[in-house]
C-alpha cells in the first residue's frame, strides 16, 4: 500500500476504534486491509516473549541475522525471565508487549518463541494506538492468537513465520531450506511480494482462486472458536498446520472447523505440516490426514492443496496474513502468489 493510501485509512479508523464491538472487522469500505509499512535501513524491531520463555543466548542468532539485514533491535523486559513455562508473568508479558505496541520507534514485534501463553494476555492488551500507527507482529505455532484476534478486530496484516528459536546458531553450517525459509522473513519486512512454488500432491483438488489469506496452527485456532479472537475465513484462503497431535484429534479439529462454517465460505484451503502421533496400540483412527480433510470439503468446490511448505518443521515460509494472494493447485505445479 503506498503511503498516500496507507495515511487515508487511518481516519476511520481512528474514528470508529471507539465504537468496537465484539465481531467488528476493521477493513475499509472496500474490504481492503490494513498493511504495516515495510522496513527500511535503520528501523527497529522488537523482541519480546507474549508465550513460552527464551534466554537472551538463544536469541543471539536472530539478533546477529537482523542487525546484519541493516535493522536495530530493542530487546524486551521479558526476554530472559521464566515464570514456568512462561516468558515472565502475564503481567510482565501484557507489559512488555503493550511497550512494544506503543512505542512509534519499534516498526516490527518479532515474537521471541511459541510455546503458550498468549491467549493469557490478549484481552489486556490495549491496540488503541497499534491501530493509529501499525507495525508488523511476527510469529507463529501459539502465535495465531495475535494474528487472528488481528484478523477478527482491525483487518491489520501480520506475518506468519519463524521466531528466534529457529535462527540457527552457526548460518553458513545452516540447511538451504533453514536459510532460505529465514530469507523470507526479511523479504516480507522489506516489502516484497512474496511467491511460493511447491510440489503438486496426489490428493490435490485443482482450481485457481484469489482471497485474503488468513490461518495458522489448527490447534489454536479451534481453541478460539466463539472468542472475541475468532477467525474470520469467509471468502479467504484459509491455511493450517499443526505438531504433536493423534490423527482422531485432528478429525475433532476439521469437525469443528465445518460445524462453526468455517469451512464453508472459503476460497480454499492450504494444508500445511502436519506431524501426526502414532495411534496407540489398538487404537488406530484408520483414516490419514488427506481423508480427514477431504471429507470435511467434500461439499465444496474450492482447491484444495497439501504439504504446503508451512508449519513446526524447516521449510516453515513467511506469510502476510490478512493480504490478498491467488492461489493457483493445478496438477503439476502449485503457486500461492500475493496480489494485495
Amino acid at each position: 500500500m503506498n503511503r498516500k493510501n496507507f495515511l487515508s485509512t487511518l481516519l476511520p479508523i481512528a474514528a470508529t476504534f471507539s465504537g468496537m464491538g465484539e465481531h467488528n472487522q476493521m477493513n475499509d469500505p472496500r474490504g481492503s486491509p490494513l498493511i504495516p509499512p515495510s522496513l527500511k535501513n535503520g528501523d527497529t524491531i522488537g523482541i519480546t516473549c507474549p508465550a513460552g520463555y527464551i534466554t537472551h543466548e538463544d536469541i543471539q542468532p536472530a539478533i546477529n541475522k537482523l542487525t546484519e539485514w541493516g535493522f536495530t533491535i530493542s530487546i524486551g523486559s521479558t526476554v530472559g525471565k521464566k515464570d514456568f513455562t512462561f516468558g515472565g508473568t502475564d503481567r510482565e508479558r501484557i507489559n512488555d508487549f503493550q511497550q512494544m505496541l506503543d512505542d512509534k520507534k519499534i516498526r516490527a514485534i518479532l515474537c521471541a518463541r511459541g510455546g503458550y501463553g498468549a491467549v493469557r494476555i490478549i484481552d489486556q492488551i490495549d491496540f488503541k494506538q497499534f491501530t493509529l500507527h501499525p507495525k508488523w507482529i511476527i510469529g507463529f505455532s501459539d502465535i495465531t492468537v495475535m494474528h487472528s484476534h488481528l484478523n477478527h478486530n482491525f483487518g491489520i496484516a501480520s506475518i506468519h513465520a519463524k521466531m528466534c528459536n529457529s535462527f540457527p546458531v552457526e548460518w553458513g553450517m545452516a540447511e538451504p531450506i533453514q536459510k532460505e525459509t529465514i530469507e523470507s522473513i526479511r523479504k516480507c519486512l522489506t516489502g516484497e511480494k512474496m511467491n511460493y512454488s511447491f510440489l503438486p500432491h496426489a490428493k490435490n483438488r485443482t482450481g485457481i482462486v484469489s482471497g485474503a489469506l488468513v490461518g495458522g496452527n489448527l490447534k489454536t485456532i479451534e481453541s478460539l472458536a466463539g472468542s472475541k479472537s475468532d477467525l474470520i475465513t469467509k471468502n479467504k484462503i484459509l491455511f493450517v498446520e499443526d505438531t504433536g497431535e493423534y490423527a482422531y484429534s485432528i478429525d475433532r479439529m476439521f469437525w469443528n472447523l465445518k460445524r462453526s462454517e468455517k469451512l464453508s465460505g472459503l476460497k480454499g484451503l492450504i494444508v500445511g505440516g502436519f506431524k501426526l502421533k502414532p495411534d496407540d496400540e489398538g487404537e488406530g483412527f484408520g483414516k490419514t490426514l488427506e481423508e480427514i480433510v477431504l471429507e470435511k470439503v467434500g461439499e465444496y468446490d474450492y482447491p484444495v492443496c497439501f504439504n504446503f511448505p508451512v508449519g513446526h518443521q524447516k521449510n516453515n515460509f513467511a506469510l502476510k496474513c490478512g493480504v490478498k494472494h491467488q492461489l493457483n493447485v493445478q496438477l503439476n505445479e502449485c503457486n500461492l502468489t500475493e496480489t494485495g
